[in-house]
């Protein structure tokens, strides 16, 4: 690893939920691993005034629940001594003057060298009143004798196009776009940062990267729980904004990117912008006969029987808000020709699941017969979340006297494989923020990208006065009108 510049990280939003559960745990972890930069501190900002002892108590309780190893009380006392607070309301000017003060003073105390990272861990529609304010009270500029100052901001940017272009304005105002690191956490796991060393470190499986050999490609992603009292945040998301235009975008564009000429962050997202690019637009017709939007309705998800979806806390009687999308896209470049990519991602479905299945095209003539036991389609499946490994299926004979065909399977898994526990995606995005590697962060353009063919997308759901979305049982996997979508191309879901 190259070695990080000793700095100074200020949390605004340092007393909610992401800052406790994965951000302070991120970081210690980090100082466990001997990763943080040494001087280095954190300055945790917001409304509350709880002072320094009560933000490193309830970081400590942070810590202890959620950090991957534990917490060491001798090794947490001298991490907790680089906490501090500074109270700031998001409009006060005076808690920003306060703040840059605050700032100062640590990076003198610490020797930080005036180095720093600012990490909004606020709600996006706070952005712009802290920009400004830090703009006002000149926070976006490094301290003295620093040389950089960075920002990292969370999804979601925007919520079409729009108000994408306008908060990505608004953050370039105040940050030129080289210093800005948009998160997506799901870029920070490892069979993610894993999926370009496999299809570009291994000549077995590149060259079957292609049309020629693959017949399609699905990606899911899967929760168990429903909305778990965010109704209002999500009846204004939806599954389509909250999941598939951030995370799923991203993980269809690594699949499906070209390799990049270098291993640097601005060739690595050209490439993915490529493939946004090289969507095919919807058409009114597409949308009717390329999508599918559902809701959950009443069922049992864990043993336990669960409400529908309108029946809520937070949400309207009457919501069109999709919980569950089903999509078939295809990307008109050479690689993928006619290829379709099926993306579907669901709340209350029967499991927690992410991967991505490359199903390949089936042998040009059959030699085994099909009452014998028939070969099966060739699937490779990179499992992402909850266990994050690659599966390879293929066919085998079974044992015996007869002609049988089975589908078998080898199997690679991360903890299995290496005498480690994986790191959270947390710990490998901030360490990279503060090498001001930008490779596992979104640039504008890709958020630009994503929402232009997402507000296609809208456009043609709303048209004619919108439609309403199909009901699935909960604890199922989504609506019959999902099958008939594979079904019209001869294909079915993956079984997971």
């Amino acid at each position: 690893m190259d070695k990080t510049d000793p700095c100074l990280m200020v949390i605004f939003g340092a007393t909610g939920d992401l800052t406790r559960r994965k951000l302070l745990p991120a970081l210690y972890n980090l100082k466990l691993e001997g990763l943080l930069p040494d001087p280095f501190g954190v300055v945790g900002a917001a409304r509350r005034p709880v002072g320094d002892d009560g933000f490193r108590s309830s970081q400590r309780e942070g810590v202890e629940r959620y950090s991957r190893q534990g917490l060491n009380s001798d090794l947490w006392d001298p991490f907790a001594g680089s906490l501090t607070y500074s109270p700031c309301s998001f409009d006060d000017p005076e808690g920003y003057r306060l703040l840059a003060e605050h700032i100062q003073r640590r990076e003198s105390e610490l020797g930080t060298g005036g180095n720093r990272l600012y990490y909004l861990a606020v709600p996006p529609s706070a952005f712009p009143v802290i920009l400004k304010r830090m703009e006002e009270a000149g926070l976006n500029r490094p301290g003295q004798g620093g040389t950089w100052c960075r920002l990292v901001v969370e999804k979601p940017i925007g919520t079409d196009l729009a108000s994408a272009n306008e908060l990505n304005r608004i953050v370039n105002r105040v940050f030129p776009e080289q210093d800005v690191f948009r998160i997506d956490h799901y870029l920070g796991k490892e069979t993610v940062q894993n999926l370009m060393v496999f299809r570009f470190a291994n000549a077995i499986f590149e060259p079957l990267w292609n049309t020629k050999y693959v017949d399609h490609v699905q990606i899911t992603v899967a929760e168990s729980i429903g909305v778990e009292g965010r109704g209002g945040y999500f009846e204004e998301a939806g599954i389509t904004r909250d999941m598939v235009q951030n995370h799923m975008f991203q993980l269809l564009c690594l699949t499906a990117m070209e390799p990049p000429v270098a291993l640097d962050g601005d060739a690595i997202r050209t490439e993915k912008v490529k493939v946004l690019q090289a969507l095919r637009p919807l058409t009114s017709e597409d949308v009717r006969d390329h999508t599918v939007r559902a809701q959950y309705g009443e069922g049992v998800s864990g043993g336990s029987a669960v409400p529908a979806y309108r029946e809520e806390p937070g949400v309207a009687p009457g919501s069109t808000t999709e919980t569950y999308v089903a999509l078939r896209l295809f990307i008109d470049n050479w690689r993928w020709s006619q290829v379709p990519f099926y993306l579907r991602a669901g709340k209350r479905l029967p499991k927690r699941l992410t991967e991505i299945s490359l199903q390949f095209r089936d042998v040009p003539h059959h030699l085994f017969r099909q009452g014998s036991g028939g070969p099966v389609p060739n699937i490779l499946t990179l499992r992402i979340q909850p266990d994050e490994g690659i599966t390879l299926t293929f066919d085998a004979k079974k044992p015996g006297s007869a002609t049988r065909i089975k589908p078998v399977s080898m199997n690679f898994a991360y903890e299995g494989s290496f005498e480690r526990s994986t790191p959270e995606a947390y710990e490998r995005l901030i360490l990279d923020a503060m090498l001001g590697d930008s490779t596992l962060f979104i640039r504008r353009d890709e958020v630009e990208g994503s929402w232009a063919w997402i507000d296609r997308l809208f456009e043609g759901w709303n048209r004619d006065g919108g439609t309403a979305p199909a009901e699935y049982t909960s604890g199922t996997w989504g609506p019959g009108e999902a099958d008939v979508l594979m079904a019209r191309g001869g294909r079915t879901w993956k079984r997971t």
